[in-house]
């Protein structure tokens, strides 16, 4: 899968996103001289593996039979330590329906179990970045 990001040269930073067939206005935030005229590159990461917890916990529930009606993660961000190595996101899962207890740990488990979560903090990533041609 290819993704690309082009310049919207109409604001000093802002850039669509093209996944497949999905356009995303993404720009910096104010304080680093964008106009906050879409997510920033830190809330799509953010928003990465709250999105993947969700359709995760969704997912298995359907897979288990489990009556999940709602699903819902509130994320956190603390970059206060960026600089020093350490990113903190504190995600809060909300599920409703007629749960058991043991169905709402279940889910937990699975939600901390996501293949983004595993991603962002198991696997190594090896990103190379090459100077192509302009268009």
């Amino acid at each position: 899968m290819t993704i690309k990001v082009v310049r919207d040269q109409s604001l000093p930073m802002r850039h669509i996103l093209h996944v497949r067939n999905h356009i995303v206005s993404v720009d910096g935030t104010l304080p680093e001289g964008g106009n906050d005229a879409g997510p920033s590159p830190h809330d799509l990461y953010d928003a990465a593996v709250s999105a993947c917890k969700a359709l995760t916990v969704v997912w298995y529930a359907k897979r288990k039979n489990i009556p999940v009606e709602d699903v819902q993660v509130t994320t956190e961000r603390d970059d206060s330590e960026e600089r020093k190595g350490v990113y903190r996101l504190a995600a809060t899962l909300h599920v409703s329906g007629p749960l058991t207890g043991e169905q709402r740990e279940e889910l937990l488990a699975v939600a901390q179990k996501c293949p983004v979560h595993k991603l962002m903090t198991a696997v190594t990533t090896e990103i190379t970045t090459v100077l192509g041609q302009s268009e």
